[in-house]
């Protein structure tokens, strides 16, 4: 019988997540699994949340790793914060903007958008403008765009919400790991992120950290959390305590990953991690532009791990993308939404930012392009 897992190649993930994984984070994932309330993973547990908060600079008790994508972390943040009718703005220049307000809108929110041209941040004075006109539960914005490669202003965002009730809620599924996160002095209160961007370790689990804040609105709720699965109050039980509470099954070796791939990264030392991806991004770019394309983003609001580059006219993308996958095995991703047909993605998330993957990326380009 035919075995598809011996099929599986060595791809060099180039793309807007999965990123490669590091070899001591495969051999984490290969350990024994034991149970999920075995006081020796209960020590795995308490030590993967004291590293999320050394890595989103938080002293926030509640700072835990959700079962599931990046897009339950988003589930869980919205799902325990929003009640009916609740005002919500969302700031929008990409999908994973336009995401959240879908989920919110689901959740019975009355959802207001600021959108923004899809390659360009997010104005703060136009968010200025917007929360003095009205007084809104929660603010949500992408930090790091994945849809298109930009950084967001999520600290002057933040400013402008410092010392009201608004619950100021980020999306960090591609910033965790490659670019400075500083929750509790930009005044986050929700965040949430995912293990397969910049942490370097498969899809599973999303990490995520709620303020006392937070915390706060989610106890003082008048009705239950709508998703149980997902429900913190329930789930908080279980990540806390000299008695954890059963709630569900964990993923036992998804977590033993997680633990492996943030040690790693504070034995790197957090701002070298950061200053890695920056320095490989400036090479990506100065080799690209060196081979003719050019980029989406304006320099002052790239992403270092997402790089959105035009496709020159006349250059099928797809044939590109295609002819890197099967010839050279890598992977870069497409544009999304307007910008389909319009730019490659190109990712140096985590393990990925280093300089044979630039290299070998930009010489296959030279290849087939010119």
């Amino acid at each position: 019988m035919e075995n598809l897992l011996d099929g599986i190649e060595d791809i060099l993930l180039m793309g807007p997540g999965p990123s490669c994984v590091h070899d001591k984070v495969y051999e984490a994932l290969g350990k024994k699994s034991i149970g999920h309330l075995d006081p020796y993973f209960i020590r795995i547990m308490d030590a993967i949340k004291a590293d999320l908060r050394t890595l989103l600079n938080t002293e926030n008790t509640l700072t835990i790793p959700m079962s599931g994508t990046g897009s339950s972390g988003m589930e869980a943040c919205f799902v325990n914060l929003v009640e009916k009718d609740d005002p919500v703005l969302v700031l929008i220049n990409g999908v994973f903007g336009m995401r959240m307000q879908d989920v919110a809108q689901r959740l019975g929110a009355t959802v207001d958008t600021l959108e923004f041209e899809w390659g360009t941040p997010v104005v703060v004075d136009a968010v200025k403008t917007k929360i003095a006109q009205k007084h809104y539960k929660i603010v949500a914005v992408v930090h790091a765009e994945t849809s298109t490669g930009v950084k967001n202003p999520v600290a002057e965002i933040g400013a402008l919400l410092k010392g009201s009730d608004t619950i100021y809620l980020v999306d960090a599924v591609t910033s965790l790991g490659g670019m400075e996160i500083d929750m509790d002095a930009w005044g986050i209160d929700a965040i949430y992120s995912g293990t397969q961007k910049c942490l370097s370790c498969p899809p599973g689990l999303a990490p995520l950290s709620f303020s006392n804040k937070a915390v706060a609105a989610l106890e003082n709720r008048k009705t239950k959390v709508p998703n149980w699965y997902l429900d913190l109050s329930l789930i908080m039980k279980y990540w806390k305590g000299a008695t954890r509470a059963y709630h569900h099954t964990a993923p036992i070796n998804m977590h033993y990953g997680l633990y492996q791939a943030l040690q790693l990264i504070l034995e790197e030392g957090p701002d070298n991690v950061y200053r890695r991806h920056l320095h490989f991004h400036h090479e990506l770019v100065k080799g690209l532009e060196a081979l003719g394309l050019s980029m989406l983003v304006a320099p002052a609001s790239r992403l270092p791990m997402l790089n959105s580059v035009r496709v020159p006219e006349g250059v099928d993308e797809a044939a590109v993308r295609s002819t890197l996958l099967r010839e050279y095995k890598i992977e870069i991703g497409a544009g999304l939404g307007p910008l389909a047909g319009k730019i490659w993605r190109i990712g140096l998330m985590g393990h990925t930012a280093r300089q044979e993957n630039v290299t070998r990326l930009l010489t296959a380009l030279k290849a087939n392009l010119f």
